[in-house]
């Protein structure tokens, strides 16, 4: 008789299930103009998703390596904090609650892998009502390198217990995709942060759903059962 595998779901943030995508836009173009660096808004919303880190470095590159470690390291304290004053923005993303609710009551376990680090994942914890001491949380903080390095979404499953093939990974943006599909987990991609279908799909998702209260509407589909 062949065993059933039971998934795990592991899920990105921002955009994922909060939406403030457009916030983090808006913070690190603050952060950019109070630097005196020119940067249009659509270019950093196409960096979303990713590590600061690497934001940071495609950004020297396009600067032609003219930013030094101390300026980037205002940079990253300049986001962080022109975050924070965008919270009372942030909103659970339509149907994240209930879908978390819905694993919780399901027995399937989830966890939360984000490439923010902590100082700006701890708002979007308390936006969703989470306690950041009894959710599964890996953030960038954690690892050595974050999306589109798999190793979010591998110390995640590993926070579960879980293999790794068996996890179901719900993202927004391509670098969750491209992420998933290097871990070889079974990647779905989400609308709610801006990007394509298609683009979702040519980075590697299997399935795409409007937001989480689509996804759990279909949750059947990507093997989410009772």
């Amino acid at each position: 008789m062949t065993m059933r595998i039971e998934p795990v779901f592991l899920f990105d943030m921002d955009g994922t299930l909060v939406d403030s995508v457009y916030q983090h836009v808006l913070a690190w173009k603050i952060a950019l103009d109070a630097e005196g660096i020119d940067l249009s808004v659509w270019r950093i919303h196409r960096r979303i998703g990713m590590s600061g880190g690497l934001f940071m470095n495609q950004l020297v590159r396009e600067l032609g390596g003219g930013v030094d470690p101390e300026r980037l390291e205002r940079l990253r304290i300049r986001h962080a904090e022109a975050y924070h004053g965008f919270a009372a923005q942030i909103r659970p993303l339509p149907g994240a609650r209930a879908l978390l609710d819905w694993l919780n009551e399901a027995g399937v376990p989830w966890a939360i892998a984000t490439s923010a680090r902590m100082e700006t994942a701890g708002v979007n914890l308390e936006v969703l009502g989470l306690d950041p001491a009894a959710t599964p949380l890996v953030t960038r903080d954690m690892v050595r390198y974050a999306k589109p390095d798999p190793d979010l979404f591998l110390a995640a499953a590993a926070k579960l217990g879980a293999p790794i093939e068996t996890a179901v990974v719900v993202g927004d943006a391509v670098w969750d995709m491209l992420a998933a599909v290097r871990a070889r987990a079974l990647g779905v991609g989400l609308l709610s942060g801006g990007y394509g279908a298609a683009e979702l799909r040519e980075a590697g998702a299997m399935r795409v759903f409007d937001d989480p209260a689509d996804l759990l509407v279909h949750i059947d589909e990507v093997g989410g059962r009772r």
